[in-house]
């Protein structure tokens, strides 16, 4: 995911997922006393039913007997009891530690998708443009889901095989030590097995959590862009790419349940190969009168009870393997130094002055965008960028923004280089409008109140004025508290573009960035948003990058820029006037033929 010297080594992911759960120590301690007492309580009944046998054979000689000194009539009725008791405290400790584990698991699960997101939002816009909407949802969502399922399951799963062996074990070694140790001649073979089999399971998991981001993403990619696949008759098309994106997804997991299937059938031949020998060897001892007929039968269960836990261990390596696939996903995003760091200086008072001097940029793939370019934008007036595509316009705005570091030089706002002002003074002293008016899910108020969600009534419906758009909201069915929709679908393109507008005067910006501000909206809206734009640009610095000419020709200086470098500047009169760059744009634009122009 990250690039060369943008992260730290993760470290092992287990132990940074250990590391995140230290804060619910008690609670897991708590739960790990629970699931422990919990196995304990389940082993029981096989030593019951050892202590039943003894009864029905040796009646008032059994080992319950000569302890209790009751009949056997009476010694079955102390069993029952023993019974009862012991499934009520079986039933009470499993829901007592999957309570907790399942407690502290979402604990952490809600923790570790916080830091990640916060990681996230510290990025660099690049890093974004880079990568797609549906990789990064699919680590925030299934990654952590994954690491939440394995510290709820895993940890207690790992405790209770633990256990079995040390229960289990110990009774069979002191109860029965001329055969005992045969109960555990299968498990070095089936640890061995386990692990060979873990490190073989290990790649394709990474390569299944790889495959299943890309599916997210082309999923998310097409959710999104459904009215152009339905515009351009492409339905089929996407479903056929979708459909692969899911076949590569599909047998990578294929790949994973080939092996991870395999486990349990392989370790039931080892387990099988335990309890026959047991059998063999410890009913000679019965017979031989050396071993009680009650022991032999707790024996015959327990060994089942020893083995096929470590079944399991398939089950529960698979799901450790993966977490620990997700978890090198999430800690590696966690582990990202952004490229772009806040500075910490604040500015008292913004007059609005912006400079670039000497700037150059090019992206990660060392494509030059800006070359040495040196431009000024007065503070208090209104200054506009253009050129054809690909000049390196949306670039200039990125840097000014700060959104970019440059390659080379230095952007300064009132003198003061931007890599070295904080990102509150930096945002709070620049507002920006982009062509792509992004409208949260709520309400018309909560929108554009969204930078300051401290201000009054009073206040949203100065700035929508401001905006020409206080006449629409209060047409809406609930004025300023209708529900926008998702991306704001209940609105028009328009609508959306005022409200944008709004929000960023709410802020009262000593800088205003219009990007391409009104290049989605129709005619008689561009109108009305111009009209709004220019009563609030007076006194303010504006900066406005647009490919439409026809918003930029009241602007007291426009720049035009060509392959990374500004070529002409002047005002739109003087620019049509010397017949060059900016004159050639317009003609298309307009459909004035070159006499029209220089006249």
């Amino acid at each position: 995911m990250s690039q060369a010297g943008d992260r730290q080594p993760a470290g092992a992911p287990l132990a940074r997922l250990l590391r995140y759960a230290r804060p619910e120590r008690r609670l897991l301690s708590v739960a790990a006393l629970a699931s422990v007492a919990n196995k304990v309580f389940d082993l029981a009944p096989p030593y019951l039913i050892g202590l039943g046998v003894d009864v029905l054979v040796a009646r008032e000689g059994s080992l319950l007997g000569r302890w209790s000194g009751f009949e056997p009539w009476g010694q079955l009725w102390l069993l029952a009891g023993l019974t009862v008791l012991v499934w009520s405290l079986e039933s009470l400790c499993e829901y007592a530690y999957q309570l907790w584990f399942r407690g502290a698991a979402q604990a952490v699960q809600h923790r570790l998708r916080g830091d990640t997101y916060a990681a996230l939002q510290a990025q660099e816009l690049a890093f974004f443009e880079a990568r797609g909407s549906g990789e990064l949802q699919s680590i925030l969502s299934d990654d952590v889901n994954q690491l939440e399922r394995f510290l709820d399951r895993g940890a207690s799963d790992l405790l209770q095989v633990a256990t079995t062996v040390l229960v289990v074990g110990g009774t069979f070694v002191l109860g029965a030590p001329r055969v005992g140790w045969i109960a555990f001649l299968p498990v070095p073979a089936i640890l061995a097995y386990a692990w060979w089999f873990e490190r073989r399971l290990a790649p394709r998991y990474a390569d299944m959590r790889q495959s299943v981001g890309e599916l997210a993403d082309g999923l998310a990619h097409n959710l999104t862009g459904m009215a152009t696949i339905q515009a351009f008759s492409q339905q089929d098309f996407e479903a056929r790419r979708l459909a692969a994106l899911s076949e590569r997804y599909r047998a990578a997991n294929q790949a994973a349940i080939r092996w991870s299937a395999a486990f349990v059938p392989t370790i039931r031949m080892l387990v099988l190969a335990g309890f026959t020998a047991l059998l063999l060897l410890a009913g000679r001892e019965v017979l031989a009168g050396r071993l009680e007929v009650g022991l032999f039968s707790s024996m015959a269960i327990l060994i089942q009870r020893l083995l096929w836990p470590l079944t399991r261990l398939g089950e529960t390596l698979d799901l450790y393997q993966r977490a620990m696939a997700s978890a090198r996903r999430l800690f590696e995003l966690l582990d990202r130094r952004p490229r772009r760091t806040p500075g910490q200086r604040a500015l008292a008072q913004v007059r609005g002055e912006l400079r670039f001097e000497g700037v150059s940029f090019r992206h990660a793939n060392g494509q030059q965008v800006l070359r040495g370019l040196d431009l000024e934008i007065p503070a208090g007036q209104t200054t506009a960028i253009v050129g054809p595509t690909g000049a390196g316009k949306s670039t200039l705005l990125k840097l000014a923004l700060r959104f970019y570091d440059p390659s080379e030089g230095r952007v300064l706002l009132d003198g003061v280089d931007l890599r070295e002002l904080s990102d509150r003074s930096l945002r709070g002293a620049l507002g920006l409008v982009s062509q792509d008016a992004h409208v949260r899910a709520g309400t018309v108020f909560e929108n554009i109140a969204y930078g300051r969600p401290e201000a009054t009534q009073a206040e949203v419906e100065r700035a929508a004025r401001l905006a020409e758009a206080h006449e629409f909201i209060q047409r809406l069915p609930a004025g300023y508290g209708t529900e926008v929709g998702e991306r704001g679908q209940r609105l028009s393109g328009g609508q959306r573009q005022r409200l944008a507008i709004a929000r960023a005067l709410l802020l009262d910006p000593a800088v205003l960035v219009l990007d391409e501000a009104t290049s989605a909206v129709d005619t008689e809206t561009e109108g009305a948003i111009q009209r709004s734009l220019e009563a609030v640009c007076r006194g303010r610095t504006v900066l406005i990058v647009a490919h439409r000419l026809s918003t930029v020709r009241r602007a007291a200086r426009i720049h035009v820029l060509d392959q990374g470098r500004v070529v002409e500047a002047g005002s739109h009169a003087e620019l049509l006037a010397r017949g060059g760059l900016y004159a050639g744009l317009w003609r298309v634009q307009t459909g004035q033929s070159e006499i029209e122009v220089s006249a």
